[in-house]
């Protein structure tokens, strides 16, 4: 058996110290989650217990955090969709070169690299000259839309630049409509994307604090009930309520990858089957 070079251990070292320092603070918030109803917000742990998980689910003296929950819930499909949603259509309509396209798609990223502060204090501001409510469901959800449409419209234009556009053709040439080469043909192809982008779009929406920060109003989404809860929860409960909030986003992962492995598998059968002459 070949030696390894000493630099695969050096680089092996840097990588798990690497992966400590990104899941790390994670871990420790879920061991200290814990703790027995005793216990404090550090290290050493003061037995152990589901005590702070059980909790969560009594009726809390601050804050309120399962209507921020189901808030947050809320937005994030509702970012998930209209996300996915524009993002096929952009992603089609920049299929062919048009005047200003060039100029355009820099303009729908170039809110990735402006402060996210900045973007939620210019949304709440515009909703303030305009006269409207700032609330978590119009200005919390358009700014929101800021941070999520432009990583769905990327990823939407890289998967159409790699579309085999003789699967339209054929579609075409079999009489199908416009309409039906695109619910009967190109969706379907592109499903496993659709899926990606609707995951960036909920996740992303789901933990977002700086853009809904100053457009949620008087109603707090998830991220803005915890950050509260730092200034008066004294409490183990807190870290209760972020390893849940942890394992829900895991779930909603594992989901997504659970259909993309579904779908995989299907097309793989289709394409077994097409090839049997089946």
């Amino acid at each position: 058996m070949e030696q390894r070079p000493r630099s695969f251990y050096i680089l092996t070292v840097f990588f798990a110290l690497f992966i400590l320092f990104l899941y790390g603070p994670t871990l420790t918030i879920g061991i200290l989650s814990f703790q027995g109803p005793q216990g404090g917000l550090t290290f050493p742990m003061n037995g152990v217990s589901m005590h702070w998980f059980f909790d969560l689910f009594e009726q809390q003296a601050v804050g309120d955090i399962w209507g921020a929950f189901r808030r947050s819930l809320a937005l994030g499909l509702m970012v998930m969709v209209t996300t996915v949603v524009i993002s096929v259509m952009g992603g089609l309509a920049f299929r062919k070169r048009f005047r200003g396209s060039g100029a355009l798609f820099y303009l729908i990223i170039a809110s990735l690299v402006i402060p996210s502060i900045l973007i939620s204090l210019g949304v709440g501001l515009i909703f303030n000259q305009l006269g409207f409510k700032i609330h978590w469901a119009t200005s919390g959800f358009g700014s929101q839309l800021t941070w999520t449409l432009p990583f769905g419209l990327l990823i939407m234009f890289a998967v159409f630049n790699r579309f085999d556009k003789s699967y339209e053709e054929a579609a075409r040439d079999q009489g199908a409509t416009p309409w039906q080469t695109i619910r009967y043909v190109v969706l379907p192809i592109i499903a496993p994307s659709l899926i990606g982008v609707a995951l960036f779009g909920f996740t992303l929406s789901y933990d977002e604090f700086a853009r809904t920060l100053l457009t949620a109003g008087s109603y707090n989404t998830l991220p803005l009930e915890i950050f509260g809860m730092t200034t008066n929860v004294t409490t183990p409960v807190i870290y209760a309520l972020g390893t849940l909030t942890t394992l829900f986003s895991l779930v909603i992962i594992g989901a997504c990858m659970l259909a993309l492995m579904v779908m995989a598998r299907r097309r793989a059968r289709h394409g077994s089957d097409a090839g049997r002459g089946v």
